[in-house]
């Protein structure tokens, strides 16, 4: 059986195969650990393709028993099907301009093709800045003219390719057969967007290296407990209301540290400050945020983090924060439940299905209530036992749920059962 991939990144093992300079490993780990899955499988054929629009010409290597091509546009999709003939086209993710190219070509050629549910576009463009002053959100037309010439991250400007993409998503489910997901969350998203569709549930294999070494082991933090968040600067991710709960924790723990994984806000000295600051509008309110509570000086950004250096960051932390307003099932969390980090996490989206409250980690209500993670966060360094319990009760959990051979397993069986239902 001849399964095609479309992701929308270079991967690693794809930058190998073609020769090129090593490809960050920072995002992508969805894709890296299923595809370490299945790659030599004697019943599974494989080639991962992308689109990489600085290239002027397609490139192509093989590494691992897996094909791997790097495509200038979309353009060069019918092609390229017709010389690979797949049995079955798999494209990971739902916003992406390829992913819509990609099913139309696939259309025409008469190939399955099973939609992979990454994010929920709609949701996170409902809540992508909830929470932020409404000031922070409507750039002027000098902001605008500005970020023509220097691209920054104007809010309103983010909202709307969030909206878009979210029409994207809906264009492609409303024609898909085979959606695959994973938690209840996606599946109500898709019984609404693509009522028609079959969904399979398959769970995400992460990256290797978070399976391996040591476990986390809680420590005596006395003044100074280290709370870790895997990313803070967009506001989909909430740091505004962890920067809301730290005045309370910093009572009671005067030396806390907030770690942030990730570039600090950009900062070019004072003369260009405030031309960033209009560009970084999210930046800036934080930036804010954290002056006017006191809290700046507890704030640490680690730079961005490949895979070993993120395995690291959790394991010095006392518990792995995660606020988003909006998540399917966050490879950040299953990442810091396979290490047996203590979690505490918003109700946000597929997270329930992640962790149960009280068992695997604790979860909080509303995204936004600082006062409820401020508690939760205490509930959690107050535990005699540092969290340690909740932390291997995560472990256990997220070692089934993110079990690489099951789900290597699931994941053929899917492909076995739209290819032998196309060809009957």
């Amino acid at each position: 059986m001849h399964v095609f991939w479309l992701v929308s990144m270079v991967l690693p093992q794809a930058a190998a195969a073609c020769g090129l300079d090593s490809a960050s490993d920072v995002s992508g780990g969805w894709l890296t650990g299923q595809l370490c899955a299945l790659q030599n499988r004697k019943d599974l054929q494989l080639t991962v393709a992308c689109v990489d629009g600085r290239r002027k010409t397609a490139l192509c290597g093989t590494l691992d028993g897996v094909t791997y091509r790097i495509l200038p546009g979309p353009q060069d999709f019918p092609a390229l099907l017709q010389t690979v003939q797949p049995d079955l086209i798999h494209i990971w993710g739902t916003e992406y301009a390829a992913a819509a190219a990609m099913r139309q070509t696939a259309d025409t050629l008469f190939i399955p093709v099973l939609v992979g549910i990454q994010g929920v576009m709609k949701d996170c463009a409902a809540h992508l800045c909830d929470g932020v002053p409404s000031s922070y959100l409507h750039s002027t037309p000098l902001d605008r003219m500005l970020d023509r010439a220097i691209p920054g991250a104007l809010l309103d400007k983010m909202q709307a390719n969030f909206d878009v993409l979210a029409a994207s998503e809906a264009e492609l489910l409303s024609n898909a057969r085979y959606v695959t997901g994973r938690t209840s969350f996606d599946r109500r998203a898709v019984t609404e967007l693509a009522p028609q569709a079959r969904y399979f549930a398959c769970n995400e294999t992460l990256r290797p290296l978070f399976y391996q070494g040591t476990e986390w082991k809680p420590r005596a933090f006395g003044r100074a407990p280290v709370l870790l968040l895997s990313q803070g600067n967009y506001p989909l991710k909430n740091l505004h209301t962890v920067l809301k709960a730290l005045p309370a924790l910093l009572e009671r723990w005067p030396d806390l540290q907030l770690r942030i994984a990730g570039w600090p806000p950009l900062d070019k000295g004072p003369l260009l400050r405030p031309l960033i600051a209009r560009l970084f509008p999210y930046q800036r309110y934080c930036r804010r945020l954290a002056a006017s509570l006191g809290v700046a000086d507890h704030i640490h950004y680690t730079g961005p983090l490949g895979a070993e250096a993120m395995r690291q960051a959790y394991l010095d932390a006392d518990l792995f924060v995660l606020p988003s307003l909006s998540e399917n099932s966050p490879n950040s969390l299953g990442e810091a439940m396979l290490l047996g980090v203590p979690c505490i996490a918003s109700c946000a989206g597929g997270i329930p299905d992640m962790i149960t409250d009280g068992q695997e980690g604790l979860l909080y209500g509303a995204p936004l209530d600082a006062d409820a993670l401020a508690s939760a966060i205490t509930r959690l360094l107050c535990a005699p036992d540092g969290g340690a319990a909740l932390g291997q009760a995560a472990r256990l959990r997220a070692r089934q749920t993110h079990d690489p051979a099951a789900n290597a397993d699931t994941l053929c069986g899917i492909y076995q059962t739209i290819v032998q239902e196309e060809t009957v």
